[in-house]
């Protein structure tokens, strides 16, 4: 249901299908999560306020989700650490690396499409 919400074209498409989906979870006598999604619909539609160009990067966390599989995968191989700074340091050469190689240096968002919004946005109001 709540994908269902997410999937819509605009951001008022996307209230209308929340709402929808609230009743639906009141008729199966979900109140709680029906007062949850009714609560926090608007908190997680942020992303509609941005262009469609950049949605699905706002809207997950894909990077730093495979950042995090990346050093689970790694701290695994050692299973365990003599002490704290041993982690730490295997944790920071990943992220180093990262940072210097060709994915660290990837854009995530072109930036262009927001400026353009702005800039829009300035001269219509």
């Amino acid at each position: 249901m709540l994908k269902a919400i997410h999937a819509q074209e605009s951001k008022k498409a996307a209230r209308e299908k929340a709402k929808a989906v609230v009743e639906q979870l009141r008729s199966m006598k979900l109140k709680e999560a029906a007062k949850k999604v009714e609560d926090g619909i608007e908190e997680t539609l942020t992303y509609c306020d941005f262009p469609s160009e950049h949605r699905t990067r706002i809207r997950t966390n894909n990077v730093i989700e495979r950042l995090n599989r990346a050093i689970r995968r790694r701290t695994r191989v050692v299973g365990s650490f003599p002490d704290d700074n041993s982690a730490l340091m295997l944790v920071c050469a990943r992220l180093r690396h990262v940072a210097g190689t060709q994915w660290g240096n990837k854009k995530y968002m072109n930036m262009k499409h927001l400026e353009t919004d702005l800039e829009d946005a300035s001269i219509a109001g």
